[in-house]
């Protein structure tokens, strides 16, 4: 992985003490809230309903050992011995003291790792998939692009003050799983027919109050336009972008406005000015940066493993937790492992605590190359893990309880933290997700439901991404009460969807049993091992509104 240069260390430690001056003149007052709010939305914080909230960057969801074990630390130290893994693979913490933000900000740089651009109207989080660089699909490693475009983008100065947050995904895999046609700019990486590195570039894509897919700008941008062409699309934006109405600034608005011919228009007049300048990648550059990223030690090894399958029929238990949650890898005898944060009632989705951080940077160890990745589905990964040794990481994570065997499965809820942490938040999200989690934990029933993804958000932010769940659920607000909007046959991947409203909304007591008939329509009518998705696309809404709705009251 990516570490610090020179530069990297004094611009942190920089931002490190420049805060540290503003807190304490926020303390003495000499400094307004409203004064201090931009400065320490800069720095990741920010207020909630009940403290103070800092999210923690962790570029293209990767971490390694130490930084693991930095942020349990911080947990226990500074929170309330846990974290919340976010949808963008980032971290929060939710009960943060304004005046201990300066020291964990330089716990933090001293493992290279800060809270700079986590909010504010500027360019966020760079994010990619969580088998970046090991997924046995990829095409090419994302994560040096990744790299350098955090670099490009971090403090850059024409960029920091854009109408809306920007958010970038990059995805090099046959399967999209870093959900990029849902971003400002969306970018897939492959080889064109002559083999070189090439750039299929989307704009206008986002959740939120007006849910839109990315559309497409260019096709075969060469990779070393990379960053002269997001410049260009940025500058764009940022002059055109409105400014007098936040629920119409993104980027996706202008597109809309404009037309994706006109602004795509606007964005090569722009680049042509951009196109031979300083901004283009050199090979040297871009051979710096790869070489944090070449493959680790990995053994040569058989990719039939006698010792696994032994274990695969000896324990039905183990076997189901293999059949969910390992992903192929590039390197045979190797698999990436899901460690679920989704065991239902006992934790929301997202939460991890600073013992099972400590365990998990432990296993990191222990069973790969001192890795871990963080999901958008807000799971945790360890990209490199040898067969033969899967048995005793399942039994060490069972004891943990990072085990669920219920990756790509019903209970695999997203959920942002919605009502009990976030101010903007119009209903809860955490209660609803656990409700039906303990209505379906039943995890035999799960694994032949099969492949259905549900996600739930706390208000029109869509921080839950609900738009885009085989299922969602959004948290509105009537007369003061919580009500939850239910939408139907959204999905991320190459064959993205957005999900359709299926009618008036429902009490938190309704909603459990609202999914459960849901799930008895789509069984119903499924045809052999169709997925939930695809029986939605197939038989459309109405079958399920008449379930739904053809009662006379849902038993709370």
């Amino acid at each position: 992985m990516y570490r610090y240069d020179d530069y990297d260390h004094a611009l942190v430690r920089e931002r490190v003490a420049q805060f540290r001056d503003q807190v304490a003149r926020r303390i003495s007052d000499e400094l307004s809230e409203e004064e201090f709010l931009p400065l320490r939305l800069q720095n990741g914080l920010y207020m909630q309903k009940h403290a103070y909230m800092l999210r923690v960057a962790i570029p293209y969801g990767t971490l390694s050992s130490r930084q693991l074990r930095t942020l349990a630390g911080i947990a226990r130290d500074h929170d309330r011995c846990y974290g919340h893994f976010t949808t963008r693979q980032n971290i929060q913490f939710n009960w943060i003291e304004l005046a201990e933000v300066p020291d964990i900000l330089e716990r933090l740089a001293e493992v290279e790792m800060h809270a700079i651009q986590t909010s504010g109207n500027c360019v966020r989080n760079i994010t990619t998939e969580a088998f970046a660089g090991v997924a046995a699909d990829e095409l090419l490693d994302p994560r040096p692009l990744a790299e350098i475009l955090r670099q490009w983008s971090t403090i850059n100065p024409e960029f920091l003050f854009l109408p809306r947050k920007f958010k970038i995904a990059i995805s090099a895999s046959g399967e999209d799983r870093a959900a990029v046609q849902m971003h400002d700019i969306g970018l897939y990486l492959y080889r064109d027919e002559a083999g070189e590195m090439c750039l299929r570039v989307l704009v206008g894509g986002g959740l939120g109050r007006t849910p839109i897919l990315g559309l497409q700008i260019r096709e075969g941008l060469p990779w070393q336009h990379l960053l002269s062409y997001v410049e260009a699309i940025l500058r764009v934006y940022n002059r055109h972008g409105r400014r007098d109405n936040k629920y119409k600034a993104r980027i996706k608005i202008l597109v809309k406005a404009l037309g994706i011919e006109a602004f795509a228009r606007e964005v090569e007049a722009e680049w042509e000015h951009l196109r031979d300048g300083p901004a283009q990648l050199t090979l040297a550059e871009y051979q710096r940066v790869a070489a944090a990223f070449d493959a680790p030690s990995y053994e040569t090894l058989d990719d039939i493993d006698l010792a696994f399958g032994s274990q695969l029929a000896a324990d039905a238990e183990f076997a189901r937790w293999c059949s969910r949650n390992l992903q192929p890898h590039k390197v045979p005898g190797y698999v990436a492992v899901v460690l679920s944060t989704k065991p239902g009632v006992d934790a929301p989705p997202g939460d991890v605590t600073a013992a099972q951080m400590e365990a998990v940077a432990d296993w990191a160890e222990r069973f790969g190359f001192g890795e871990i990745r963080i999901a958008h589905e807000q799971n945790l990964v360890l990209p490199d893990v040898r067969k033969r040794d899967l048995y005793a990481l399942w039994n060490a994570a069972r004891d943990t309880g990072l085990a669920t065997p219920n990756i790509g499965l019903l209970t695999d809820i997203i959920a942002c933290p919605g009502g009990d942490y976030c101010a903007l938040a119009n209903a809860k999200s955490i209660p609803i997700a656990q409700a039906i989690q303990q209505r379906f934990e039943d995890l035999d029933y799960l694994h032949d439901l099969g492949e259905l993804s549900l996600n739930i958000s706390g208000c029109m932010n869509a921080c839950g991404h609900h738009h885009i769940g085989n299922i969602g659920i959004l948290g509105v607000d009537k007369g003061g009460s919580e009500w939850y909007q239910i939408t139907l046959g959204g999905a991320q991947g190459m064959a993205a969807a957005l999900g359709k409203v299926i009618g008036p909304s429902f009490s938190a007591a309704e909603v459990p049993e609202v999914i459960e008939r849901i799930v008895a329509t789509y069984l119903d009518y499924r045809e052999l091992e169709e997925r939930f998705v695809d029986t939605v696309g197939r038989i459309g809404l109405e079958p399920f509104k008449e379930r739904v709705y053809a009662r006379a009251e849902v038993p709370a």
